[in-house]
C-alpha cells in the first residue's frame, strides 16, 4: 500500500484501518519510496504531540531514513537488513528504484513458522513409533 507525500494524516489512518495493515509507504510521482508512516508513527508524531491531523500530511510525519531491499533478496538478507537497521518494514524496489512491494518482520516470522512446520512434519514421519 503506498501514498503521496500530500495525503492527509487523517486519510493515512483510514487506509491503514481500512486495509488492516501497520504501515504505508510514501511515493513520489515516480512511484520510487520517499519515506514510510507507520501506525506507530500516527501514534507518537500526531496523537502524543496532541497535533491536528487535518493539518498534517505524510510529509510532515514520515520517516525518511529507508531501508530497501530488490525483489530477489532472501529471508536471510531482508532479516539481516532489518536487524541490522532496527526496522520492521522493508520496501521493496524494482530495477529502476520503483516501488514492487513490502516484506515485514511479520512475513518473516510466518514463513519461519511455515518452514518449522515442513521440518517437524519430516522428523514425524522418520520417527519410529513408541
Amino acid at each position: 500500500m503506498s501514498a503521496s507525500q500530500e495525503t492527509a494524516v487523517s486519510e493515512l489512518a483510514q487506509q491503514l484501518r481500512d486495509e488492516n495493515v501497520g504501515s504505508v509507504v510514501i511515493t513520489n510521482d515516480d512511484n520510487n519510496p520517499t519515506g514510510i508512516v507507520t501506525d506507530r508513527d500516527l501514534t507518537t508524531r500526531v496523537l502524543a504531540e496532541e497535533a491536528s491531523s487535518t493539518d498534517q500530511t505524510a510529509d510532515d510525519i514520515m520517516s525518511t531514513d529507508l531501508c530497501v531491499v530488490g525483489p530477489d533478496a532472501g529471508f536471510y538478507e531482508a532479516a539481516q537488513v532489518m536487524s541490522e537497521n532496527g526496522v520492521r518494514r522493508l520496501p521493496v524496489c524494482g530495477e529502476n528504484d520503483e516501488l514492487v512491494g513490502i516484506i515485514t518482520a511479520d512475513d518473516l516470522t510466518e514463513l519461519l513458522s511455515d518452514e518449522t512446520q515442513q521440518l517437524a512434519s519430516v522428523i514425524q514421519a522418520q520417527r519410529p513409533s513408541y
